[in-house]
């Protein structure tokens, strides 16, 4: 048996983006470095070909069993599994299975390591690492660095963003949809109505920087 991290939150680059509008089962994100399900878990059992680590984004209350364990998740809610893990398809509300491929490109190290403020770790591997990013209306978070990363959103708002070398851009943020994202350093404003609130599963180098 592998790892199981539970992770329970509490209180950008060219961008790959999928809607919160698909029917269950639906591959709604696939490349070469991950493949997102939408309510399906295609990678449920550890000895499924090409699914290394997985992990479990809530969009709504469900349960989950696995390890003869079982856990209830609330919107937001992680669940982190490594490659030789196995778990039932989860029960209740709508999910992302997060599958990364084990025979992913390697990640390219940062131009410079500028860690973002106002975001909580819920789970710090190897090969990556996932955080809630947060930011209230009108707050700033100063200039920092992104790695190759999935994000799963959970508010609709607007972002200001000033990525370095290029114009600053404006983006709406779509809930419940998988978006990938490039590495960035840049610096970004909640210019919406209500607070940023996401879910990012961001790839680290192979010397784990």
């Amino acid at each position: 048996m592998g790892r199981i991290n539970w992770g329970r939150v509490v209180p950008c680059g060219l961008v790959f983006v999928s809607t919160g509008l698909q029917p269950a089962g639906t591959i709604v994100l696939d490349n070469e470095y991950v493949r997102v399900a939408r309510s399906g878990t295609p990678c449920a059992s550890g000895r499924t070909a090409g699914c290394g680590d997985r992990v479990i984004v809530a969009l709504g209350d469900l349960e989950l069993r696995a390890g003869g364990a079982r856990r209830t998740l609330a919107r937001g809610d992680i669940a982190v599994f490594g490659p030789d893990d196995t778990y039932d398809p989860p029960s209740g509300g709508p999910f992302f299975e997060v599958a990364i491929k084990p025979t992913h490109p390697a990640v390219p190290p940062p131009k410079e390591r500028l860690p973002p403020e106002k975001n909580a770790v819920k789970y710090d591997g190897e090969r990556f690492f996932v955080f809630e990013e947060r930011l209230e209306p009108g707050e700033t978070r100063a200039r920092h660095s992104h790695g190759p990363r999935v994000v799963v959103q959970l508010n609709r708002t607007r972002l200001q963003q000033g990525p370095d070398g290029q114009p600053e851009i404006l983006r709406d943020i779509v809930p419940d949809g998988a978006a990938f994202n490039a590495p960035v350093i840049h610096v970004v404003k909640n210019v919406g109505p209500l607070p940023l609130h996401g879910i990012v599963i961001e790839f680290k180098p192979a010397n784990g920087s």
